[in-house]
């Protein structure tokens, strides 16, 4: 009888192989159908109004002019807020749905909006606009411990609020079909995307079908329905024709989520062994007009015994934050570790040392440990010591930096159903979403694995709100939630199998394996039928069964687990005439449990890398303290790496029985949390001084060599 834990290594046909994404070609080719190449008959075009304005009372809001316009047969206005305030600029106020995108954009211009306009606030760098008591927490006592210290080290570190900026805009196809909603978004949560929107639509939950078979990026912005597609459904049953409604890049950059900023001031204390003696930290940000959750701090070292922080929110007229790829951790992160990297350069130690002789105080000792290690022999740390000096000859300094970081990624609930079909297909349905992380691809390693079939013999249907319910894709949990859910429901299925196998073979269940496209007696594999004949004895019915992943118990049985470690290294060289920092590699050492594609693991550390250098040397909304508008909500201004930009890139993944033992864990996440406090402490270590805030911009480099960061 099939066991639901994960086989041992030397019986693994698929699972850690390095296999290419499934959807790899289709995708290239242009083939994929995402939201946006979605076009139904008789389709309109909708277009999003959104207020000029950071804060104003909205009057009036009449479209009646844009209504006159030919082709235009639809109009929508935020009722709930006539008579009160936008809170930032861009919030939708109005929606025009007309024949073509053109007349759209043409028509939204003559709906007549009046506004009182009123104060604003942008500024989020300065505490002295924080408002209420401050969050805080102490443990030990931070004075006494400073008092002791051989070396304190103080400074003043940041990271501007970014937005999401997915190259799929928000935004989704909705049609009304005998009485039923269908809609093809662009979603990370298809399961429960209609959650809600039956009541803004007037439409039974049952009766509202979703569809997201690919999707262009979310990064934790895309959970929700949002506003839009409240908007797009009610055009649709309004006019009784598909409405198709994506964000423009203006409107996608203001109002469909940022990560929140973060600075801070940070006072270290070391014994004169390098041990951290004390953290005292005051740390300050904005997540827009809602609430506002100081970074994790101190970040990884989180067993310090003298710690005291404190957190306060700036209240500011933008749009509100969202998830963003590791919430709250990519700015506890540099926050933390340049506070750590500056205290070692105080005392005159290698910031690599430190961090060695501090990891008793973090989660995961051993495993950081193992990676330091490992990460220093990938980037050669040792050989390139002389060359990391302010003092060389030339324009161009050169540095390293370390980080660490961690993360959880327990799987999340997950249901799937697999069935066993009398011709010998065999088939999951599951209800996720494959956000271009290849979940797809994993799925199917899973359940070929478990039924002992070639990858090609085996198929997964997903991303329909009909198929069985599976969680968002946020956390890094849907690797560990869907693979423990296929895992399950193809155990049960073959053991459904094997009953009706076991006579025929005259042996019993518990005694019979699926491998090799064989039923087989495991302890005499020459006794035997293939896989089709054991399917052929099902006659006509096919059989069918649910797997559902309930963490604890997938956690017991070792198929899913939580808590990785993570460490990154970056080798850059920083031009002190013209300030522009220069990526030349950086390493990457995770651990994830059990792998379940080597391949895609990989490629998703190269992606947090990449995403990673982006944030630390480009990215960065810049708003107006005079408008209170964004001045770079484009592909222009708000820049993104390049291939030139990111450098040389290694990736080595944490493998073996101590770490594939603990089961499939959450990867998405965990390598873009340190390529920011990495390249910052790098840079810190080529020129000698800190560049105090992220992006690492050519006019903060020299502002920081000049004095005047």
């Amino acid at each position: 009888m099939a066991n639901p834990q994960w086989p041992a290594v030397e019986k693994r046909q698929h699972l850690g192989k390095p296999y290419d994404r499934l959807d790899g070609a289709i995708k290239s080719t242009g083939r994929a159908k995402y939201a946006y190449d979605v076009n139904r008959p008789g389709m309109l075009w909708a277009r999003c109004i959104g207020s000029p304005h950071a804060a104003a009372k909205v009057v009036d809001i009449d479209g009646t002019d844009a209504l006159a316009v030919p082709g235009v047969e639809g109009f929508w206005r935020d009722e709930g807020v006539i008579g009160k305030e936008v809170e930032y600029a861009g919030q939708i106020i109005a929606a025009i749905a007309a024949t073509s995108e053109e007349l759209a954009a043409e028509a939204m211009h003559r709906v007549k909006i009046t506004y009182e306009k009123m104060e604003h606030q942008v500024v989020d760098n300065d505490i002295s606009f924080a408002k209420g008591r401050p969050a805080s927490r102490d443990e030990g006592d931070v004075e006494i411990a400073l008092g002791e210290a051989a070396t304190i080290s103080e400074g003043h570190y940041g990271i501007a609020a970014i937005t999401h900026c997915c190259l799929e805009a928000h935004g989704q196809v909705a049609e009304v079909r005998d009485g039923a909603m269908y809609i093809w978004p662009s979603t990370q949560n298809v399961s429960k995307y209609a959650d809600g929107l039956n009541e803004s639509v007037d439409s039974p939950l049952s009766d509202i079908h979703v569809d997201c078979q690919y999707m262009g990026g979310g990064f934790g912005s895309k959970f929700g329905h949002d506003k839009w597609g409240m908007i797009g459904c009610i055009l649709a049953k309004q006019t009784g024709k598909p409405v198709k409604i994506m964000l423009e890049r203006d409107l996608e950059l203001m109002v469909a989520g940022n990560r929140p900023s973060a600075f801070g001031t940070v006072k270290v204390g070391l014994d004169g062994e390098g041990k951290i003696h004390a953290f005292d930290a005051q740390v300050w940000g904005t997540g827009g007009g809602g609430g506002y959750r100081p970074p994790p701090m101190p970040y990884a070292f989180t067993k310090l015994p003298n710690q005291r922080v404190a957190g306060s929110r700036i209240p500011t007229n933008r749009g509100s934050q969202r998830a963003w790829r590791a919430p709250g951790h990519p700015q506890g992160c540099l926050i933390t570790m340049a506070a750590l990297a500056d205290a070692a350069a105080a005392m005159g130690m290698d910031e690599l040392e430190v961090f060695k002789k501090n990891l008793e105080y973090t989660e995961h000792p051993e495993t950081y440990a193992e990676e330091l290690d490992i990460a220093a022999e990938m980037i050669g740390y040792k050989d390139k010591a002389h060359l990391r000096s302010a003092l060389t000859d030339g324009p161009v300094k050169r540095g390293l930096g370390v980080s660490i970081h961690q993360w959880g990624g327990m799987g999340h609930p997950s249901e799937c159903d697999v069935t066993i079909h009398p011709d010998g297909s065999v088939e999951a349905k599951i209800g996720s979403q494959d956000l271009g992380t290849a979940t797809r691809t994993s799925i199917t390693i899973v359940l070929a694995e478990t039924v002992g079939l070639p990858m090609d013999a085996v198929k997964v249907k997903m991303g329909k709100n009909a198929y069985p319910v599976s969680g968002a894709s946020g956390g890094s949990t849907t690797i560990g939630g869907v693979s423990a859910s296929t895992r399950l429901a193809a155990t049960n299925a073959l053991n459904a199998l094997l009953e009706v196998a076991a006579p025929r073979l005259g042996v019993a269940v518990d005694a019979l394996e699926a491998a090799e496209g064989t039923i087989r007696e495991t302890a005499n594999p020459s006794n035997a039928m293939t896989w089709t004949e054991a399917c052929g004895l099902l006659g006509v019915s096919p059989i069918t069964k649910r797997g559902e992943n309930v963490a604890g118990e997938s956690q017991k049985m070792g198929l899913i687990d939580q808590g990785v470690g993570g460490v990154q290294i970056a080798d850059v060289s920083v031009d002190v005439e013209t300030g522009v920092v220069t990526i030349n590699e950086m390493v990457a050492v995770q651990d994830c449990g059990l792998i379940v594609n080597m391949k895609t693991a990989e490629s998703q550390v190269y992606g947090g890398l990449i995403m990673g250098v982006t944030y630390a040397l480009f990215e960065e909304c810049v708003y107006d303290a005079a408008t209170g508008r964004m001045l770079n909500p484009d592909m222009e201004f708000y820049r993104l790496a390049g291939l030139y930009d990111v450098g040389n890139l290694k990736v080595h993944m944490m493998t073996g029985p101590r770490y594939d033992s603990r089961g499939v864990i959450g990867l998405g996440e965990p390598p873009v949390i340190s390529p920011g406090a990495a390249i910052s402490n790098a840079v810190a270590n080529a020129i000698g001084v800190r560049v105090p805030e992220l992006p690492l911009t050519p006019e903060r480099v020299l502002n920081a060599l000049g004095g005047t960061a």
